[in-house]
């Protein structure tokens, strides 16, 4: 679980943007740092301005798997891990968010400015965008209002160090959901996220079952018949996704754009690699195999061999 601070440091080198992919500048001899755990988000340099003009976002490396249980939220209402999309120009603050929301399962994007952000947005079917107010390009709101005259509705979380009341209420009338003021808990920012995931959905189980399998979304564990089965977090979201489409045979773009994200490379063997693991957990010593090859095309997760 994700407790620590961001700190308001980590946004005031606003007016030292980054370019998108490139380290934050330093002395020669220094180390570049790992992402910070996710929890509380500050700005740096100064001790919790009130209302600092420009904010930062950045790209991300992905987290390892989650040492605690999870809400019931790692998938849409189309069966699907849930994607979201930070458009944030500040590498540290966006590291955070991407690691914080991958250890919760999601599939998470990262674009460091508006346009990229809003394209990003357009083309591809989130599930939530958290986005910051002040980007290197444009303003955070006017993104938001050229998403909302674009028809897209996804769920739209606003990050800024703004705190006034009409800052606030100028991003709402945006079209935005949801207004999150810096510094903020990581943990405050996952369950305003989970509340906007959950409008408009009916209360789905946390429980999947497919024959003598048992997938907890709460508890994120894994049961067969009375084993329990240990997986990491990138083998738990493949077999929830294969849960969740039994019995259709699934394309490896598929599997790829569903369980990993926007990146992923079509041409590597990655998935091969962690189905084939999945299914030594899984499958091994079971009378029933139930991850089966389709030659040609992908795989199907199914009591019977196809056909």
């Amino acid at each position: 679980m994700i407790a620590k601070k961001l700190s308001t440091s980590t946004m005031t080198n606003d007016l030292n943007r980054a370019p998108m992919g490139s380290q934050m500048p330093g002395p020669a001899t220094q180390t570049p740092m790992a992402p910070p755990a996710p929890g509380r988000i500050e700005i740096p340099g100064r001790a919790q301005p009130r209302a600092p003009h420009l904010e930062k976002a950045s790209r991300i490396a992905p987290a390892g798997p989650t040492t605690g249980p999870a809400e019931s939220m790692d998938q849409n209402s189309r069966g699907e891990v849930v994607r979201v999309l930070v458009i944030e120009d500040n590498p540290k603050i966006a590291a955070t968010l991407r690691q914080g929301f991958t250890e919760q399962g999601y599939a998470v994007d990262v674009t460091h400015t508006g346009f990229s952000g809003e394209e990003a947005a357009a083309s591809q079917p989130y599930d939530l965008v958290v986005l910051d107010v002040m980007l290197p390009d444009r303003d955070g709101v006017d993104v938001c209002k050229a998403l909302r005259r674009r028809g897209v509705a996804t769920p739209i979380l606003m990050l800024t160090a703004l705190s006034a009341t009409t800052d606030k209420v100028s991003g709402l009338n945006a079209g935005a959901d949801d207004y999150l003021t810096k510094p903020f808990e990581f943990d405050e920012l996952l369950a305003r996220s989970r509340a906007l995931l959950r409008r408009g959905k009916a209360a789905e189980s946390s429980v999947l079952r497919y024959r003598d399998v048992e997938l907890d979304l709460t508890r994120r564990t894994v049961k067969r018949g009375e084993e329990t089965i240990n997986l990491t977090a990138k083998e738990f979201a493949l077999l929830e996704y294969f849960m969740r489409n039994a019995g259709r045979v699934l394309t490896r773009t598929s599997i790829g754009e569903h369980v990993w994200d926007m990146n992923f490379e079509p041409t590597s063997n990655v998935i091969d690699v962690y189905v084939s693991m999945l299914r030594r957990k899984v499958d091994k010593g079971f009378d029933t195999p139930l991850i089966h090859t389709v030659i040609g095309t992908g795989y199907v997760f199914s009591d019977s061999k196809p056909g």
